[in-house]
């Protein structure tokens, strides 16, 4: 079939390529902080190492303060070493070491330190002793009048009583000073040799002392009398043992001031 139109060749048909898709740029991050022309800092380096841990106790100190812990933990040790020394020898049997230094010991125990054995003893103390005193004081008129008994065994009790820190002076002075005076004295209160003069002495002045502490001028008393009342200590209640709780009294003649 005869036509004008020609078919075109197979060469010259061009050749069909698939389109070319541009692949996307990713988006620019804005900046985390500040304006994105602001300067930029360096990035931060590795952190600082933390400080060495202190060592515990006298190693953790400087050199000069574990000189002066070392030195005070020392001198605690020795008078600790001390003290546990001279209280032995005070109540150890007699030795040449503490008939030596009996002084020494005598001075360190009394009154502070004192041990009474008494409460091991086969028959332990079962009595109750207090010190009274009275006084005679010249009035304002001229003339004398005696004054009601004092306890001052009864003060000294309520003095100590729910303290943490009781004073054994406070303990110890009055009731040794009784004992000195009944140890130096006979039935009939009256002296044996030096020791009873300087035993009632000593109890005077006792006396005095806890009589001014009322107030009273020394300068107004002209006598005082002292006194013991003792009483036995009652039985417990489970005890089937009778005690006579009755107070006997021991006075002493009048001391002129």
């Amino acid at each position: 079939m005869d036509s004008n139109e020609r078919e075109p060749a197979e060469g010259a048909v061009p050749p069909v390529d698939p389109p070319v898709v541009p692949s996307p740029r990713p988006a620019a991050r804005p900046p985390a902080d500040g304006p994105a022309d602001g300067p930029v800092e360096p990035p931060a380096g590795p952190p600082a190492d933390p400080a060495p841990p202190r060592a515990p106790g006298i190693a953790g100190l400087s050199a000069p303060y574990r000189v002066v812990t070392a030195l005070a933990l020392a001198a605690v040790a020795l008078a600790a070493c001390g003290h546990l020394a001279l209280v032995f020898l005070h109540v150890a049997p007699s030795n040449t070491v503490s008939k030596q230094h009996a002084q020494t010991v005598d001075d360190w125990i009394y009154p502070e330190f004192e041990q009474n054995w008494k409460l091991f003893a086969p028959n332990p103390l079962q009595q109750n002793i207090a010190v009274e005193v009275r006084a005679e004081v010249r009035t304002a008129g001229g003339g004398p009048v005696a004054g009601g008994w004092r306890d001052l065994s009864a003060e000294d009790g309520a003095a100590i009583r729910h303290s943490l820190l009781p004073s054994h002076v406070r303990q110890n002075e009055l009731r040794r000073a009784w004992d000195f005076f009944t140890g130096s004295h006979d039935d009939d209160n009256k002296p044996i040799g030096e020791r009873g003069e300087l035993s009632e002495q000593y109890l005077r002045r006792i006396a005095l002392d806890r009589l001014a502490d009322d107030g009273v001028a020394a300068g107004e008393i002209l006598r005082i009398q002292l006194r013991s009342a003792t009483r036995a200590v009652a039985a417990p209640p489970w005890s089937d043992e009778k005690t006579d709780t009755q107070t006997y009294y021991r006075e002493l003649p009048w001391w002129t001031v």
